[in-house]
C-alpha cells in the first residue's frame, strides 16, 4: 500500500492536506490517537517517530496496551446482489462464504 508508513512495526496512513499544504500521518493500529504533520517526507518520518515514542511512553506510564486488539470478527453489509454473487463464487470454489470472503479480503489487503 502506497500511503502506509511503517515505524518500528507500527503502521500509519499518510495523506496530503491541500489546505495546510502538509502531509498528515495517523497511526492506525494503536489503542488511541497518535498523529503527526510535516511538509516533507524526511520531517514526516521524524515526526512519526516522535509521536509514536510519546504515545508508547504514555501507555507504559498508564499500564495500557498500545496496540489495538482485533477479534477477527466483524459485520459486513453489502447489497443483496453482491451477497448473491459472493455466495455463488464461494460455492463454485467449494468453500464457505466466510472462507471465500476472508480469502478475498486477505488478497485485497495483500497479507
Amino acid at each position: 500500500m502506497n500511503n502506509i508508513l511503517s515505524i518500528d512495526g507500527y503502521k500509519a496512513v499518510i495523506s496530503y492536506d491541500p489546505e495546510t499544504d502538509m502531509f498528515r500521518g495517523e497511526f492506525i493500529d494503536l489503542n488511541g490517537g497518535a498523529d503527526f504533520y510535516a511538509s516533507d517526507v524526511i520531517t514526516l518520518k521524524n515526526e512519526a517517530q516522535t509521536s509514536l515514542r510519546i504515545f508508547l511512553e504514555e501507555c507504559k506510564k498508564r499500564g495500557i496496551e498500545p496496540k489495538k486488539q482485533f477479534s477477527g470478527k466483524f459485520v459486513l453489509r453489502v447489497s443483496p446482489e453482491t451477497h448473491h454473487a459472493a455466495a455463488l463464487a464461494a460455492q463454485a470454489s467449494g468453500i464457505s462464504l466466510n472462507q471465500w470472503a476472508a480469502n478475498v479480503i486477505a488478497e485485497a489487503a495483500r497479507l
